[in-house]
């Protein structure tokens, strides 16, 4: 089983939606788990009000997490995406510790770029390999460009692969689904299968 840690100190960058997007854009090919680690449960709520069974949603704290991975292996998922929440380093790193690839997401205004030292720092505490996601990006040619800011000033890789802000993210999330299912030939379901391509070439499988 290949886990992914999603994590970000910097709350509003879109952890829950990547993590939901990407869990279900692997569900397609492979049995998926997301393990919530967030107290406010975002993502076990989007699956309380989400029809059919993939991927599987599990709520648990951080002291749980390594056996609720075993079990999530047991029961045969191929990924496990780790939901996490920000300004909470140790269950931060508890998850980066666990995964086999850290995505820091993050918004590409200023703000959002000058937050991205203390997760990177987390994942190379864990000796975890990091990448940059930019999300919930304007369009333009800005966030790409901050991407590569990013890279040059924190010395990790940058996904070519951009997530642009779009409506259709959190009005699918409400339904209990995502932009690929509401919208599947649209463009927030493209850079979902982009991003996602991009990060199985990073977990070599």
């Amino acid at each position: 089983m290949q886990t992914i840690a999603i994590i970000a100190q910097k709350g509003g960058v879109g952890k829950t939606t990547l993590a939901l997007h990407l869990a279900v854009e692997a569900a397609g090919a492979d049995t998926v788990a997301v393990i919530d680690l967030d107290p406010q449960a975002s993502a076990s709520g989007w699956s309380d009000s989400r029809e059919g069974e993939e991927p599987a949603v599990v709520a648990c704290p951080a002291t749980r997490l390594n056996v609720t991975l075993e079990a999530a292996k047991a029961s045969g998922a191929r990924f496990a995406f780790i939901d996490t929440a920000p300004h909470a380093e140790s269950p931060a790193l508890a998850a980066a510790r666990s995964a086999d690839l850290v995505v820091i997401p993050t918004r590409p205004g200023i703000l959002d770029l000058r937050a991205i030292g203390a997760s990177v720092e987390i994942a190379n505490l864990a000796k975890r390999r990091a990448v940059l996601v930019v999300n919930a990006a304007p369009q333009g040619g800005a966030a790409q460009e901050a991407a590569e800011a990013a890279r040059d000033s924190y010395g990790i890789e940058a996904s070519p692969a951009v997530v642009r802000q779009r409506a259709v993210f959190g009005h699918a999330l409400v339904e209990g689904k995502t932009a690929g299912e509401v919208e599947p030939e649209g463009r927030a379901a493209d850079e979902i299968r982009e991003l996602w391509a991009y990060l199985r070439q990073r977990l070599d499988v």
